[in-house]
């Protein structure tokens, strides 16, 4: 076991910092609001303590030794980083947190990208993000408040629509370049990736893409909307989709950024909606509890072009 260290007790050396800086015990005592006999016992006392002297009294004031003058660098840097980070500390209490919940697509790309206008809008709010794939409500972490994909069903929570589900099948350039696509039908002869689903009514599946192109009644496009490679996060089908591996589903506004960078491409398809979205979820009365809470919420629901107000109950 390391031996725990002599330390002597820090009062005494900020009062021998004091009257080595100043040279001088009365100066040292209206400093610290201490008398100059209190000033003169403290520092006998270090001085017995140590075993050595540190200061030789000469007129009008003190002088140091050779070992005070080392002592008293050393305390000099030591007493100036712990105010410094008492200061940090005070900082640190002073911020405010808050913890945002949601899921690894929404995090890595559409909040994760936007950060830096989230800290220029909020400066003294330090941020969280905890992701939960399976996450259908707050009980999943220890959050303020959660984005979550799901049809509204949170009775439990104040809730507001952000974006209605919006998905087209989405590409590398190249990939559609070599496969070009002039019907839902031809999908039937394409490798497709797949978003695993932690229950069936999360998010659209590309049966249910097919089935809203009108494929029901189609054997080969219902054989192939279950083949293909599966991921249990949206990051990694996306990732898949970049590298010409075949052809995901893409939901606005997760693939808006890729979009715009010419990373993936929409096929000339249609359009699918349903009354799924992400949703603003919220302890009922923490928006209005909470002053950091609030202006995130402004914050992302102008993201969104909702305005600023506040989330109805849900």
């Amino acid at each position: 076991m390391r031996e725990s260290r002599q330390l002597v007790p820090l009062h005494r050396l900020a009062v021998f910092e004091a009257a080595a800086r100043h040279g001088s015990f009365s100066t040292a005592a209206r400093e610290l609001g201490m008398t100059q006999s209190a000033v003169s016992h403290q520092i006998a006392d270090l001085e017995a303590e140590l075993g050595i002297r540190l200061f030789q009294r000469v007129w009008r004031g003190v002088t140091m030794t050779e070992a005070g003058g080392f002592l008293f660098e050393a305390a000099r840097r030591g007493l100036g980083e712990i105010a410094a980070a008492i200061e940090v500390a005070r900082a640190m209490g002073r911020r405010s947190q808050l913890t945002v919940l949601t899921d690894f697509g929404f995090a890595a790309f559409w909040l994760m990208p936007r950060l830096g206008q989230l800290r220029d809008k909020l400066p003294d709010v330090d941020v969280r993000v905890i992701t939960a794939q399976g996450a259908t409500n707050l009980d999943a972490g220890p959050s303020d408040l959660a984005i979550l994909f799901g049809s509204a069903s949170w009775h439990r929570y104040e809730t507001v629509r952000l974006i209605e589900e919006d998905v087209v099948p989405v590409a590398s350039p190249g990939f559609l370049a070599r496969h070009p696509l002039h019907s839902a039908a031809d999908l039937a002869a394409l490798p497709l990736l797949h978003l695993e689903r932690p229950d069936p009514d999360r998010w659209l599946s590309w049966e249910e893409y097919m089935e809203h192109c009108g494929l029901r009644d189609d054997a080969a496009g219902r054989r192939q909307a279950h083949s293909g490679v599966s991921f249990n996060n949206y990051m990694l089908v996306l990732q898949a989709a970049i590298a010409g591996q075949g052809i995901a589903l893409g939901w606005r506004p997760l693939t808006d950024d890729l979009l715009r960078q010419g990373l993936i491409a929409e096929a000339p398809l249609p359009r699918v909606r349903t009354g799924r979205g992400y949703h603003l979820m919220t302890i009922p009365g923490r928006i209005q509890q909470s002053r950091t809470t609030r202006e995130f919420t402004a914050w992302l629901m102008g993201e969104f072009g909702l305005g600023a107000a506040l989330p109805p109950s849900g």
